[in-house]
This record gives C-alpha cells, sequence and structure tokens, in this order.
C-alpha cells in the first residue's frame, strides 16, 4: 500500500513538464515563470530560488508554503518528404505534415521554506517537474500499404507503417520529478551559500523504441514505461548590497540516473529486452538583480552541458541499427524579467527567455521523439496580495521554436564511408512547435 501511494505521487506530480530550454524547463512555478525564468539573484518566490540557487533562500525570513498548477499546450508539426522513385520506379516524389494530437497537460509544483528573522540559517524542500519531452504523431492514413493510397496526394512519409519502411504511430513520454533538500548559510550580512542534495525520479515511454536493435522481420519494437531513479545536488552563492544591487551564481551537477529497462514488443508480438541511460545535464547559471521601490530586475544566463551527459553525448547507428542517444550540443540560455511594484497589492511582472537549440542539423531525424525545442519564450503575470499571508500568482506563457528543424531522413540502409549517417540524397525531415501554458499559484506564510 505505502509503494502505491509513493507511485501516485511520484507521478501527480511529473504528469507534465514539457521542455522550454532543450528539454529542461524554464522556470518553475507561475511568479519563476513570468519573469523568464531569472532568479538566480533575484529571488521573488521560494519556488524560482529553491530551484536556481539554493543560497538566494537566505532572504525569506518566514515560513511560507507554495503550490503552483498549470496547464500546458503544445502544437507541434512533424514533416517529410521522399525525392521522385523512393517508393519504385517513376513513383514521384511524396511530402506531408503531420501535427501532434496529445492535448493538454497539468503541470505541478510544491515548495516550503522554514526561515527565521535572526538566524543565519533557512532550509527549503521542493518537489518540482523539471523536464520531459513527448509527442503523439499518428499514423499516415494514405500510405502505400493502403487500398486507397494516392501517391499524388500530400502524405507524411515518416509516419507510414514500418512495413512501408516509416515509423507508424511515434509517441514519446518522458518527464522528470526533482525532490530537493535546501540549506542555506548566512555567512555575511550580504553574502549566502547554499547546498540542495536532490533525488530525481524520471519515466520514459517510447514508440517505436529506436534504442533497442530493430527485427529484420518487424522493425523496431514499442515499449512499456519504465522508470529510473538518479542522485545529484546543486550549489549556489548569493551577494546582495545595499543599493539594491544583487548577484548569484549556482551550479546544479550532472544527475547521474540508473539505465531504463526497456520490455519490447514488436509487430508480430515477439519480445525483447535493452537498457539505456539518460542522465540530466550540468547546469552552471549566473545571475543579476537590481531592486528599487517599484521595480525588480532580473536577467540570469546559463550554460548547459549536454555534449558530457549520457543519452545526449553519442548518437548515430550502432552495429545492430539501434540509436546509441540523441547527440546534442551544449545550449546557452538568457532569462530577463521585469516586476512592477507601482500598484497596491498587484505586482506585475514580463519575462522572456532565449534558448539556442541543441539538435544539429545532420541528426534531426534522431530526435523525432524530442522535438519541443522553443528558441524564445515570452511570458506576462501578476500577482494579488491578500493580506499578509496569502498571495494569488497568474502568469500566461507562449513559445515558439522560430521555424523548424531540419535535415535529411536517416536510413541504416545507406550508410557508407561517405555517408556515415546513412542520408537520403534528396529527402527532408523537420519539425517545428509553439507552446502555450496558463498557471496560477497560491502561497502561504505561517505566523511568525
Amino acid at each position: 500500500m505505502k509503494s502505491y501511494v509513493l507511485k501516485l505521487f511520484f507521478l501527480g506530480f511529473s504528469t507534465m513538464a514539457f521542455s522550454q530550454a532543450g528539454h529542461i524547463m524554464q522556470g518553475v512555478g507561475a511568479v519563476n515563470m513570468s519573469m523568464g525564468g531569472a532568479s538566480t539573484a533575484q529571488p521573488l518566490d521560494i519556488s524560482g530560488a529553491l530551484h536556481w540557487n539554493p543560497a538566494a533562500i537566505s532572504v525569506f525570513d518566514d515560513k511560507i508554503l507554495k503550490f503552483d498548477i498549470g496547464l500546458f499546450f503544445s502544437s507541434p508539426e512533424l514533416s517529410s518528404s521522399l525525392p521522385a522513385g523512393m517508393l519504385g520506379p517513376g513513383a514521384p516524389g511524396v511530402s506531408g505534415t503531420t501535427l501532434d494530437d496529445r492535448g493538454v497537460s497539468p503541470m505541478p509544483a510544491l515548495a516550503m521554506v522554514w526561515g527565521k528573522e535572526g538566524s543565519k540559517h533557512t532550509f527549503g524542500a521542493s518537489a518540482f517537474g523539471i523536464s520531459g519531452f513527448g509527442v503523439t504523431f499518428p499514423e499516415e492514413p494514405n500510405n502505400p500499404l493502403s487500398p486507397t493510397f494516392n501517391p499524388l496526394e500530400n502524405s507524411n512519409p515518416i509516419n507510414y507503417p514500418q512495413n512501408a519502411r516509416g515509423f507508424g504511430h511515434i509517441e514519446s513520454d518522458y518527464i522528470l520529478l526533482q525532490i530537493g533538500l535546501t540549506w542555506a548559510y548566512e555567512l555575511t550580512d550580504k553574502l549566502s551559500v547554499g547546498i540542495a542534495p536532490t533525488i530525481n525520479y524520471s519515466t520514459l515511454e517510447l514508440s517505436p523504441n529506436p534504442t533497442s536493435s530493430p527485427s529484420l522481420t518487424a522493425g523496431y519494437p514499442s515499449t512499456d514505461k519504465t522508470t529510473a531513479i538518479g542522485f545529484g545536488a546543486q550549489f549556489g552563492l548569493f551577494y546582495e548590497l545595499e543599493s539594491g544591487l544583487k548577484f548569484g551564481a549556482s551550479y546544479k551537477m550532472p544527475q547521474t540516473f540508473l539505465k531504463f529497462k526497456f520490455d519490447n514488443t514488436f509487430l508480430d508480438n515477439s519480445t525483447s529486452k535493452n537498457e539505456f541511460q539518460m542522465d540530466y545535464p550540468g547546469i552552471l547559471s549566473f545571475g543579476f538583480g537590481y531592486t528599487t521601490k517599484d521595480v525588480d530586475l532580473a536577467i540570469d544566463f546559463r550554460r548547459v552541458h549536454y555534449k558530457e551527459t549520457a543519452g545526449f553525448k553519442n548518437t548515430g547507428w550502432t552495429q545492430t541499427a539501434s540509436v546509441a542517444g540523441f547527440g546534442w550540443d551544449n545550449i546557452s540560455i538568457l532569462s530577463a524579467g521585469l516586476q512592477y511594484k507601482g500598484i497596491n497589492k498587484l505586482p506585475l511582472r514580463i519575462g522572456y527567455t532565449y534558448s539556442s537549440n541543441p539538435i544539429p542539423e545532420e541528426i534531426t531525424f534522431f530526435n523525432i521523439p524530442a522535438t519541443a525545442v522553443i528558441k524564445n519564450a515570452y511570458q506576462f503575470g501578476l500577482s494579488y496580495i491578500i493580506n499578509d499571508r496569502w498571495k494569488v500568482d497568474g502568469v500566461y506563457h507562449y513559445g515558439d521554436s522560430d521555424g523548424s528543424t531540419e535535415g535529411s531522413i536517416l536510413s541504416p540502409d545507406m550508410i557508407s564511408p561517405s555517408n556515415p549517417l546513412g542520408a537520403i540524397p534528396g529527402s527532408s525531415v523537420s519539425y517545428k512547435m509553439t507552446t502555450s501554458m496558463i498557471q496560477f499559484g497560491i502561497a502561504y506564510t505561517f505566523n511568525k
């Protein structure tokens, strides 16, 4: 019974956390999201501070509980094309686009801080969905195995059935819940340090599963959802001057996971097993903040180290035609936010986030299950301070990929010394997306 309740807890707080910058969320909670995720040197609420800089929770001198819930909408599009002759002698070229039909997903966050005025120690605890990706692209109905197939009409060859050398129905679902216990200590009245050991719970489901070796007769298998546990820590520094200037730095260590263990089922109902390790990358953050009577300004810069991370550093085909990994590059993220406090009990916020694309053009094909990469994100948020104990927050987010990530369709049958990834000449595969979200939060400050 205990294990069942624990599982429900994990699933409830990691139902959805789809990526905004690489495969990580740009922020946590309505306040932090509305500031573009910037919080390393400007801790406006406990969720953003706990997530981005454990030292920054030292500014809170009360016992505070915070809960956020959001509704996340995404609109990925997957397109592909094959040149004339690929479907047979004299056959025309084909191209088409498939829309994702996943729908709406919830995104919760829970945080608590224990602070006391005059104490050098501040403690915190959090449960955040911090990472994820997921797509649901249905099988192309106008395909060569259909009796009504019309090659002159638009059709998306990447979603042809596997027996027609496509992937068929493509679905992925990855989520990562991180639980952290945080301690901050004030070295001086201006400088604080912090540490947060973390335990992580992740789930992954792939259909088809490219990390498994394919069957010669039944293609790539599908998998049941599998789980993995990971461990890590985060360290931070926070410095605040009486002039209102603030500086912060933090390093989230790579979160090292046990391997996912897949139980695979092929189209002919035969089975197999395989393992795949996917860690969470190290993130280095630097922040600047400035506060006046009516304005709070926050700017963060982050460097995400995918190239050193298991599951992301390797790519390409293995000797058995499975995919070795995602092959992502390191990325840079810039977050900026501005809060205006001139309206009594109604602070207003705007935020912007920029992220570079981790997916190199030549391996676009290998990243179809993880297409959710957003380049530009825009946020508007506000809070209403009910009284000295209760506060409610809200934010609206919109993000876009700023065009498509595009490359060639790859096939292990096409590999040669001059074509090591097996690119099909004249082919293309691309994806793009937009995201939107509304999120609400409520914070309660206990008696001092």
